[in-house]
């Protein structure tokens, strides 16, 4: 009589690495779908005032040469409010972040999901 140790009979050889690829896949389609969704939005200027900043850290530890090295990487985001007291966040770079802070008011400009800049009013 005939065991099989391999009940699924090496299928996880190819189930894993297709999942894989299809993850991939998804997600090279969702970033190109979402540039070319910004690409075709109109560039907005409106009113709005920053109402919430926060960040998120995410840390990396790999082992090289027995050492564990740790990397950190520092997401930032800025909550606007606009005049109809609708909200959205917006990704920006560390300085962009850096330059703003709760409370402030002026011109918001955005195209899409996409971040342009803001300008403050005295």
């Amino acid at each position: 009589m005939y065991f099989d140790a391999d009940p699924l009979g090496g299928a996880m050889f190819t189930i894993v690495p297709l999942f894989i690829i299809g993850v991939f896949i998804f997600i090279v389609v969702k970033g190109i779908s979402e540039w070319s969704a910004n690409n075709n939005s109109p560039r907005l200027t409106v009113p709005a005032a920053v109402v919430t900043k926060r960040t998120r850290t995410s840390n990396n530890h790999h082992h090289s040469n027995d050492h564990m090295h740790t990397t950190s990487t520092t997401s930032y985001y800025v909550t606007f409010q606009f005049e109809s007291g609708d909200r959205t966040e917006f990704s920006l770079s560390g300085s962009q972040y850096g330059m703003l802070a709760e409370g402030d008011t002026g011109m918001l400009t955005f195209q899409g999901t996409r971040y342009l800049g803001f300008e403050r009013i005295q």
